[in-house]
């Protein structure tokens, strides 16, 4: 055992290195740091997923507080350099979640510009873990995409709010503009605390805005949100069945190159690799040589083949593999798109530096005065199932809708592992796969399960919305409408 679990440190330790050379963004880092200290200390993912679902971890208290007012104090006049005409109510601030504590999530909600009143409420959750929605909010399916000069804004035609109303919540707190005035609640942050304290803001922020109360609801989010969206679905389940009503009417969840199973993860990374040409054949040869989960040959000849699959790619960004790279010292950052249907690798430069705008903080209700993309303050996360797939067949039994979709061309998380953990799961097949369309051309495939549909978005990466826009609002709509996406 002792030679295992130092080739999975190995293997970990490189999987950190292969994060932060491919991307620019601090996700990559937070989830590779993440990935390395877990697995060096948890070498069994069978126990402790199970732990999971044996503990109620649903029977929190309602931790409700009065809200009257908050809503009319929270809706947002203007956004600075917001587009001259925006035909919808926007609201943002804080909803406490714990007032001994002290700690507060911050969250951003876009209503639909039509038929607000009865379209769905969808949840949004960036991963991370310990990264901001905010990301989602402004480089991805929110209403507004920031400029190349960090301080104007300009419409998202392809944006989510389009079809419902949309939450964007920075969890756990000492993410983004979310806090807590005791310090050590960033010492003892993990998947149940994450899950509570979304779950009290959930209940808390349905007083604020008590319109939406019984109307159906939907959890979304990607990559560690592959944790986040199920744990908090099957919280709300547990605690609507402790109630004997339903609290929270939730409809389903849809999850995008979402990390849910470690050991489909990697292995989904190592042939993704090979047959996306980015590993040599003798590397990945001696991966499946040596390399067995738990169950190694040869501990030094796996991590040696571990390295070089990690650092064969080169300088390429891991999160889209045919996407540029953004160059802060050269004219790229200085290049106009001003466009959702151009990708630029730079846009989460162009955020930050926006949200880090005194007048924009105000505009927003924020009580923190610098804005990260990722966390710096949480030092540890203190627990997290290795495999969330018990938790997803639980969900199942419900009755919940659940989708897993997947950018085809995202190698930190790509379809190979969604496809590998799918496929424990040993579901009967409902519909074939086959392709989906937008505007006359491919935008995908689709296969129904008993119980599970996975979507694939062409030409996507780890971010979904930001590499496809339309795809990916013809992908979420079908969601909603509980239809297959169009042939």
């Amino acid at each position: 055992m002792k030679g295992v679990a130092c080739t999975w440190m190995l293997l970990s330790m490189c999987l950190l290195g292969h994060l932060i050379i491919y991307g620019e963004a601090n996700e990559a880092e937070v989830l590779g740091d993440f990935l390395k200290s877990r697995l060096s200390k948890k070498p069994s993912p069978t126990v402790h997923s199970w732990a999971w679902l044996n503990e109620k971890t649903g029977n929190y208290p309602n931790y409700i507080q009065p809200q009257d007012g908050s809503m009319e104090a929270d809706k947002i006049g203007a956004l600075p350099s917001q587009p001259n005409v925006v035909d919808f109510n926007h609201y943002s601030g804080y909803v406490t979640v714990d007032s001994k504590a002290g700690r507060a999530l911050f969250y951003y909600f876009a209503e639909s510009p039509n038929n607000s009143s009865t379209n769905p409420l969808v949840l949004w959750l960036n991963g991370g873990p310990g990264c901001s929605s905010l990301i989602g909010a402004m480089t991805e399916l929110g209403p507004f995409r920031v400029n190349n000069d960090g301080e104007t804004l300009f419409r998202n035609n392809f944006a989510w709010n389009n079809v419902a109303n949309v939450i964007f919540l920075e969890s756990p707190a000492g993410v983004g503009f979310s806090y807590s005035n005791t310090s050590s609640d960033y010492q003892h942050t993990g998947d149940k605390s994450t899950a509570r304290d979304a779950y009290t803001f959930l209940i808390n922020w349905l007083e604020r805005f008590p319109q939406y109360k019984t109307r159906d609801f939907y959890i979304t989010g990607e990559s560690y949100a592959g944790h986040y969206v199920p744990q908090l679905a099957y919280t709300i389940f547990l605690n609507n069945k402790k109630a004997n009503q339903t609290l929270i009417n939730l409809k389903g969840i849809a999850v995008g190159n979402g990390w849910i199973d470690d050991h489909t993860g990697y292995w989904g990374q190592f042939d993704y690799l090979w047959t996306h040409a980015l590993n040599s054949d003798e590397t990945n040869k001696g991966i499946h040589t040596y390399c067995h989960y738990f169950n190694d040959k040869d501990p030094k000849e796996c991590g040696d083949f571990v390295i070089k699959a990690y650092n064969e790619p080169g300088d390429i960004d891991g999160y889209n593999i045919y996407a540029p790279l953004c160059q802060q010292d050269s004219s790229s950052i200085k290049n106009s798109y001003d466009s959702v249907n151009n990708f630029d690798p730079c846009s989460t430069y162009y955020m930050s530096s926006y949200l880090n705008r005194a007048e924009v903080q105000t505009a927003l209700h924020a009580k923190v005065s610098t804005w990260d993309l990722c966390s710096h303050s949480i030092d540890s996360w203190i627990d997290s199932p290795a495999t969330i797939l018990p938790i997803i067949k639980n969900l199942m039994t419900s009755g919940l809708q659940i989708w897993l979709y997947s950018g085809d061309v995202d190698s930190v998380v790509p379809i190979t592992s969604t496809r590998y953990a799918i496929q424990k799961l040993k579901l009967p097949v409902k519909a074939a796969w086959r392709p989906w369309s937008t505007n006359d051309e491919v935008g995908g495939y689709v296969e129904e399960y008993e119980g599970l549909t996975l979507v694939t978005v062409r030409d996507a990466g780890h971010l979904v919305p930001s590499y496809q826009p339309a795809r990916a609002l013809t992908m979420i709509s079908s969601f909603l409408q509980g239809a297959l996406p169009p042939a």
